[in-house]
């Protein structure tokens, strides 16, 4: 018994020592989920007043709406993640030539200022998709974001469709080199794109083409770089 108690009383420095380093681990994880929420509260003001000072009437799909209908669906994205709240679906049977349009008015100006031609070529007839629309627009957007930020040249966006599949191809030049004088951006511009932070964009898109029941590939070509997106279409079995 003696010894028994000798072990246990040997063996509470340790246990006091894990419980100690338990309750600093608690207490700054609730510190960093204050830090966040208080971070994504000061997001949600702004992304308020945009909401406000849009006007009422059409376009209802502008490049301006669908920025916002995106950030705000970012936003709560990050409130699951830090928050732990439950996923609300969107998913509906929606025409994905509306999603690829906006997507395409939402940074054509983008390309415009970098001096690089964004075009849309869109092959057969629209066709519909059962998902979640925001999802398609992120991963379009993600696209164009990534050859925007890492190819050089002219952007060509080309969509086929058939009865099975869609098929979203973003072809550029290839990888830009260091001493493209069109890599030179403002700190705003360099704040606001997160540069420095690699592959999260095409992680998304992988994310979308798995959600979607599709596919997703980076390949270089004999003129530079093509990402595609392959997703089945309504009712269709790949």
């Amino acid at each position: 018994m003696a010894f028994e108690l000798s072990a246990v009383a040997a063996g509470l420095p340790m246990a006091a020592s894990f419980a100690m380093a338990g309750g600093f681990v608690a207490v700054r994880e609730g510190r960093r989920r204050s830090a966040l929420n208080a971070a994504m509260h000061e997001l949600r003001r702004p992304l308020q007043a945009l909401s406000l000072a849009l006007p009422s009437g059409p376009p209802a799909n502008g490049p301006l709406e669908g920025s916002l209908e995106m950030a705000v669906a970012a936003v709560e994205r990050l409130d699951r993640e830090i928050n732990g709240c439950s996923v609300l679906s969107a998913s509906h049977r929606f025409s994905v030539r509306s999603v690829v349009e906006s997507a395409v008015a939402r940074w054509r100006p983008v390309a415009t200022h970098d001096g690089r031609p964004l075009r849309l070529s869109w092959s057969g007839q629209d066709r519909e998709l059962d998902g979640d629309p925001i999802a398609l627009a992120q991963a379009v957007d993600n696209l164009i974001s990534n050859a925007l930020t890492h190819g050089r040249g002219a952007i060509a966006l080309e969509v086929e469709a058939d009865d099975r599949l869609l098929r979203f191809a973003v072809k550029d030049g290839g990888v830009r080199q260091v001493d493209d004088p069109g890599r030179a951006r403002s700190l705003r511009r360099d704040r606001i794109s997160g540069r420095n932070r690699h592959g999260h964009g095409l992680r998304v898109v992988r994310a979308v083409a798995e959600q979607f029941g599709g596919e997703f590939r980076l390949t270089p070509t004999h003129a530079g770089s093509e990402a595609s997106l392959v997703l089945p279409l309504c009712g269709s079995a790949r």
